[in-house]
């Protein structure tokens, strides 16, 4: 056998075998595996904060840290390292992977190998419910900024209020500072004992607080909120005007191809009965 027999035949071999490797990356079972084992990862994660140092444990990561290593390298010899690095979800496993087993004695790292537990995310598309709100949610995310930087404002302005006429009321960690009023309205707006810890004390000693309180948990916890849901329940409908769009558009292609179609038939019954 020649060099270029030679060469052939291993090219021919490399294409099988990526071939092999892309059947198994894209068999329904594949991913169901991957998920499983990535929750074992998580138990296993779990159970090391109970038994720390236990062996048998340890084993069992790092088995599964090369379970990662071997999946990744199957996807892209499978996928082929273009289409494989093309994915976000694949350039955040490849890291993830490559992250344990340069760190693998790290605890953080032991962190990071739990977060893909994240990947079953993915299940999000299968189900179209989700799907939808979840699309309607990420299209939001400029408008609630807007929102955010809004919110932003007002706490900041209710917290300068706050520690001008409050610090010496209360204690230190309620209105002392900005950051500390910045939090204590937090609570407030969470409505977690807002009243007989926060509002009753201070309007017991200054009487017009109450509009102080009132008037922010209106802004607050009330308009605020509201202005997210409208935000998002205006995306939703967005999204349903953009599939019922779609499905007319396709509608009107098939009406416009079946119209054509028409027209061609009439076309060739005219010249038959021409001839």
């Amino acid at each position: 056998m020649d060099r270029r027999e030679m060469w052939f035949a291993k090219m021919d071999f490399i294409l099988n075998l990526r071939t092999k490797m892309k059947k198994i990356v894209e068999h329904k079972n594949f991913q169901a595996i991957v998920i499983a084992i990535i929750m074992l990862n998580g138990l296993v994660i779990v159970a090391e904060t109970y038994f720390r140092g236990n062996s048998l444990l340890l084993i069992f990561d790092q088995i599964i840290v090369w379970i990662f290593v071997f999946e990744v390298f199957i996807k892209i010899a499978g996928l082929g390292s273009k289409k494989y690095f093309s994915d976000k979800w694949n350039i955040f496993d490849f890291s993830i992977v490559i992250a344990s087993l340069i760190f693998y004695a790290t605890p953080f790292v032991s962190v990071l190998r739990l977060i893909r537990v994240l990947r079953l995310i993915r299940m999000i598309p299968a189900i179209p419910a989700l799907r939808k709100i979840i699309d309607a949610l990420m299209k939001s995310v400029p408008a609630l900024t807007g929102i955010l930087g809004l919110t932003l404002l007002i706490f900041s302005i209710y917290a300068i209020i706050g520690t001008t006429f409050f610090s010496e009321v209360l204690d230190y960690e309620f209105f002392g500072s900005f950051h500390t009023s910045l939090f204590t309205l937090m609570q407030v707006v969470t409505f977690e004992s807002w009243a007989s810890q926060v509002a009753r004390p201070i309007i017991h000693e200054i009487p017009w607080a109450w509009f102080y309180f009132v008037t922010f948990i209106v802004i607050g916890a009330l308009v605020i909120l509201n202005l997210v849901v409208a935000v998002i329940l205006s995306y939703l409908g967005q999204e349903d005007d953009a599939i019922r769009a779609e499905q007319m558009e396709r509608i009107y292609e098939e009406n416009r191809e079946l119209k054509r179609d028409v027209q061609e038939i009439k076309k060739i019954l005219l010249d038959k009965k021409e001839v």
